[in-house]
């Protein structure tokens, strides 16, 4: 397992994480790893200007992921939005060269840690794509469960890519996270 050191990004890091979860999900590069959706959708995944906008929201932050002795070369990134009592996790990108080899597990510990501790946030959600059971399969291993909820795909705004198919649908999954008594506020509202 390689060793990640995570930190908050800054506006600087913005090109380099735009570029960074473009290789993990679109075009040739992203062939290289598990995580690609390019048979599924062209075009960009996001660029520097959303990235910056992310950066310097009031409610969300991105973290990335590097070798300790290199905080300039990016392995891994996340977003995530503080929801009140929970956190949105997005842009979860690994390089595709890395893909398999604990980066993700360290990121997303990383990102429930900062969710849990810094927010307080009792539950981590999350959408993907409804043509990815790989990526499904990835987070139900790690806690991650089908909340039932659907949200349409964004169809016509190409800053999310150029659709290949005409029935993508983003599926919602949810954990809870920090202490244990959260899985019980997680179970009580979905009943």
């Amino acid at each position: 397992m390689r060793t990640t050191t995570v930190r908050l990004a800054t506006v600087e890091d913005a090109e380099a994480i735009a570029t960074l979860v473009h290789s993990a999900y679109r075009g040739d590069e992203s062939r290289q790893g598990w995580t690609t959706e390019a048979d599924l959708l062209g075009g960009q995944r996001t660029d520097e200007a959303m990235v910056r906008d992310l950066i310097a929201g009031p409610s969300t932050e991105v973290l990335v992921g590097h070798a300790p002795q290199a905080p300039e070369a990016l392995l891994a990134c996340c977003l995530l939005e503080h929801r009140g009592e929970s956190a949105y996790l997005g842009m979860f990108a690994v390089h595709p060269g890395l893909q398999g080899r604990g980066v993700g597990r360290a990121m997303l510990a990383a990102a429930e840690d900062h969710a849990s501790g810094d927010w307080g946030a009792a539950r981590l959600e999350l959408t993907v794509l409804n043509r990815r059971p790989e990526l499904i399969a990835w987070y139900e291993r790690r806690g991650f469960t089908l909340t039932g909820e659907e949200h349409e795909f964004p169809y016509g705004d190409e800053r999310f890519g150029i659709p290949r198919h005409d029935d993508l649908v983003l599926l919602a999954m949810a954990k809870p996270i920090g202490r244990p008594e959260n899985a019980d506020v997680t179970a009580s509202r979905r009943a």
